[in-house]
């Protein structure tokens, strides 16, 4: 039997990674998802499947996947399809519902009282299992699977650690800048600290920073972990890997009254981790020098053991 592992790049596969770890999935998976710096990173030594780039709410982009995974789809051994979205969602598994293949969306922890629009359309679908990762959500067809969130906890360090690496990350979009927030932060930066700028589409003109649009995603990881704060748009992929290397980063949500993203689900996961005590959350024009020492102030662990997800699918057609 084979599992496909559905996932747009950026928080998307985050996600399903981390979840893979947990989900009760026979065999070796194969991943299908776009092939970029950071999933050829993450997804090293792992049967991949590589998509053209799927960004939300293109549905071009989405039939040309459609047409691209098709062969994919119709192989023999595929039984299980699991994805997290978002639009690479809506490209297969209209697909492999109908070949008879259980079916299975796993909403984004973004999402914290209703679905996406890639979740709504596919809710739809009679025999699409979805789950979500919020019990706010977990209403009519949305059964809840787990948070996140649950497996990390903070613990106070002895003082203020000095800051002399930084990390600033601002995920992998190709279309919607966050230059709000950089503008704010390159002032509060310690000279002479040493930065890693993961930037995204941001344009840097005037800001002299040394920025990256993207950075695989074991780099990133090593620097994370070895830096003294972690500054990132409060993405969920980004707030993962942030907990994961046991910092406590400063998420600030983009916000789309400035262009910075399709709507404004960053200022819900915000609050959700700035609530649990997990990170430092402040607005772009709000962020000062005072935020970027108590970040060191606090680290983060994993809890000791995650118990075993069991995804109850429907009875296949």
């Amino acid at each position: 039997m084979t599992t496909l592992l559905v996932a747009n790049d950026g928080g998307h596969i985050m996600q399903l990674h981390t979840l893979r770890r947990r989900l009760e999935i026979d065999g070796d998976p194969i991943w299908v998802t776009p092939r970029t710096p950071q999933t050829e990173s993450l997804l090293a030594g792992e049967e991949v499947f590589w998509t053209d780039p799927c960004p939300t709410r293109d549905v071009r982009a989405i039939v040309h996947n459609a047409r691209l995974t098709r062969p994919l789809v119709r192989r023999a051994d595929v039984r299980l399809a699991v994805s997290t979205g978002a639009a690479l969602a809506l490209a297969v598994l209209p697909q492999t519902r109908l070949r008879g293949i259980q079916t299975v969306y796993i909403e984004s922890a973004t999402r914290l009282d209703s679905p996406s629009l890639s979740g709504s359309l596919l809710a739809r679908i009679p025999g699409i299992d979805t789950y979500c990762q919020s019990r706010a959500m977990a209403t009519g067809k949305w059964r809840y699977l787990a948070s996140p969130w649950d497996l990390y906890v903070t613990h106070d360090v002895a003082s203020p650690q000095a800051i002399s690496k930084v990390v600033v990350s601002l995920g992998t979009s190709d279309r919607y800048g966050f230059r709000r927030l950089l503008e704010r932060l390159v002032p509060l930066i310690p000279p002479g600290a040493t930065v890693l700028w993961q930037t995204g589409s941001t344009d840097c003109t005037g800001l002299e920073i040394a920025a990256r649009p993207s950075v695989p995603a074991a780099e990133l990881q090593d620097a994370m972990r070895e830096a003294d704060v972690v500054v990132a748009h409060a993405g969920t992929g980004v707030a993962l890997a942030a907990l994961e290397a046991g910092k406590y980063p400063v998420l600030v949500p983009r916000r789309a009254a400035y262009g910075e993203h399709v709507d404004d689900h960053q200022t819900g996961i915000a609050r959700e981790l700035g609530g649990r005590g997990l990170a430092v959350v402040r607005q772009a024009d709000e962020i000062s020098e005072d935020d970027l020492i108590a970040a060191t102030t606090k680290r983060v662990e994993r809890v000791p053991e995650s118990p075993a997800l069991r995804i109850r699918t429907s009875p296949p057609a």
